[in-house]
């Protein structure tokens, strides 16, 4: 998604098929189960009936389609529980609600493609 994007309720642009949209949304909402890189950018968008944005994570996906969360299994070692979670602060322009977004991570081994600083 692009930095500092703010969608609106009152756009201009086309409008788009509705239960497509909200077909595509569904789809995407599961995916996140495995590929949290997208959670917040899919519930930003699910908001806003802009075609344009949702196009631009499709391509993403498709351009990341090896990307995913694997849990190797370790033998007799415990799990670890991490969670990490972000929120905007009223970034929506039409009703100065906060869009917030929660990483949760359990495995034995650290995420690789993560990095925190």
């Amino acid at each position: 998604m692009e930095e500092r994007l703010k969608l609106t309720k009152a756009s201009t642009t086309v409008k788009v098929d509705a239960t497509l949209y909200r077909s595509i949304i569904g789809g995407l909402r599961y995916l996140v189960h495995t590929r949290p890189d997208i959670a917040f950018t899919v519930g930003y968008v699910r908001r806003f009936m802009e075609g344009a944005a949702v196009k631009r994570l499709l391509r993403y996906v498709k351009g990341t389609v090896d990307h995913g969360i694997i849990f190797p299994k370790t033998g007799e070692s415990r799990l670890q529980l991490t969670v990490f979670s972000n929120a905007d602060m009223v970034g929506d322009i039409d009703g100065r609600q906060s869009t917030t977004g929660m990483l949760v991570f359990l495995g034995s081994a650290p995420i690789s493609w993560l990095s925190l600083k």
